[in-house]
C-alpha cells in the first residue's frame, strides 16, 4: 500500500524524491501520512481536495481486502 500511495503522488510533484509515506498500525486501523515538499502541496491537494479526494479513493478500494480501516493524512 505505501509503494501504491509514493507511486501515484511521485507521478503528481515536481520534487518526487521528498515523497515520504509512514504507515502507522493499530488494532482496527492502518493511518498512512503523507508527506511532500511545501511546493508540491497544492499539486496533491488540488482545487477543492479533488485530486485528495481521488488518491483516498483509490487508497481505500486497494485496501478494501484488508479488514481493517484505512486512513490517509497530508502533512506537511
Amino acid at each position: 500500500m505505501k509503494e501504491l500511495i509514493e507511486t501515484i503522488v511521485s507521478a503528481l510533484v515536481e520534487y518526487p524524491e521528498e515523497v515520504r509515506v509512514i504507515s502507522r498500525e493499530e488494532d482496527d486501523k492502518i493511518t498512512f501520512i503523507l508527506s511532500v515538499n511545501k511546493e508540491d502541496m497544492g499539486k496533491v491537494i488540488g482545487k477543492q481536495g479533488r485530486v485528495a479526494k481521488a488518491i483516498r479513493t483509490v487508497v481505500y478500494a486497494a485496501g478494501s481486502s484488508q479488514h481493517k480501516k484505512i486512513y490517509l493524512e497530508i502533512s506537511e
